[in-house]
């Protein structure tokens, strides 16, 4: 297979020769993954985790989700043009919506290929996409700060799919056997 001299190529996790063209797969996938982290970290928390101030100035959960979104309109941009710079929503319920819009918008364009202006698939991976992944571990972070931390599962068993970046995540595929840090009265 001869390929034009203008197409990237690069490895993919399983160290096989992909085209730049793959790559939009595997960022739709990322993007999944993204939704699905950010789901558990979420899933069960308690109804004020959305206000929760752990103090030194740092972003509440809702503000946090808010600049998740924000990040993320920022890799829309590179196919839209123009800038993202949301306002507050009233709400964590809100927010994660307005995520899970943003993340639908930008797995579309990768689905349909659309060029994207100033940025590679590479650039696109190790800057926003990467920054929001932070975020979502952020997230759950945050949990245990605020007393109610996030079961630990093997994500690499995770039922995650391009084409559920919804805010109905599955459950844990694969939860941890045993749960050290558990709270008392919980268990895996």
């Amino acid at each position: 297979m001869r390929r034009e001299s203008h197409e990237r190529l690069f490895f993919d996790t399983e160290f096989r020769l992909v085209s730049e063209s793959d790559s939009g797969a595997l960022l739709r996938h990322f993007l999944a993954a993204l939704a699905y982290r950010t789901q558990k970290a979420l899933r069960g928390a308690p109804d004020d985790f959305g206000d929760f101030d752990p103090g030194s100035k740092v972003r509440t959960p809702r503000e946090l989700l808010r600049h998740m979104t924000s990040v993320l309109g920022y890799a829309r941009s590179f196919f839209r043009g123009g800038t993202y710079r949301p306002e507050a929503l009233p709400s964590l319920e809100d927010e994660v919506q307005r995520f899970h819009s943003m993340l639908a918008d930008l797995s579309t364009h990768l689905a349909n290929d659309d060029p994207s202006t100033g940025i590679s698939h590479e650039q696109m991976l190790q800057g926003p996409f990467a920054d929001a992944m932070t975020h979502a571990g952020q997230l759950a972070m945050l949990r245990r700060f605020h007393g109610a931390p996030v079961p630990p599962e093997n994500f690499v068993a995770a039922n995650i799919d391009a084409a559920n970046i919804g805010p109905a995540q599955p459950d844990p595929h694969s939860p941890d056997d045993e749960w050290p840090e558990a709270p008392e009265g919980e268990e895996v």
